[in-house]
């Protein structure tokens, strides 16, 4: 989820409401908030909030059903997961490749942070900021390629 994304809000009172339910079920239940993590919009391809994932034994669907609290708690007593197929092991969260997008949406968020130090904080023009990006990337471009 984000906390912007109105909805998120609009979800918000029904997964607390399931979320009480989660010790009975037993299952845990969590949200986490993709701007604070944004590896895990890359690892977990998050194209759309909210999105919900079901994790047992490292496999994980993707839920895509109705959003009350009923449904969600249908969804685990009458074990409804397992008429998902499961994401694939190539994008599964734990493999290499979604590791490397991870790792690229991460690097994405300290460009952007390091952009706004340049031009917030030490007050270099934008235009300044986006030079010494270039440049840098011409940079470890020329010492990979040697």
């Amino acid at each position: 989820y984000a906390p912007w994304c109105p909805a998120c809000q609009n979800l918000q009172p029904e997964w607390e409401k399931f979320a009480e339910w989660g010790e009975d079920l037993e299952v845990n239940i969590a949200k986490v908030d993709v701007t604070e993590q944004p590896g895990l919009s890359g690892r977990f391809i998050i194209t759309a909030l909210p999105t919900i994932y079901h994790c047992k034994d490292g496999e994980f669907r993707r839920y895509q059903g109705a959003r009350t609290k009923t449904d969600f708690i249908n969804f685990i007593s009458d074990q409804e997961w397992k008429s998902i197929e499961p994401v694939s092991s190539w994008f599964g969260p734990s493999s290499f490749l979604m590791s490397s997008m991870s790792t690229l949406f991460q690097l994405s968020m300290w460009i952007r942070h390091c952009h706004g130090y340049l031009t917030e904080d030490i007050g270099i023009p934008v235009w300044g900021s986006y030079a010494v990006f270039a440049l840098a990337t011409l940079f470890s471009g020329l010492i990979l390629g040697l």
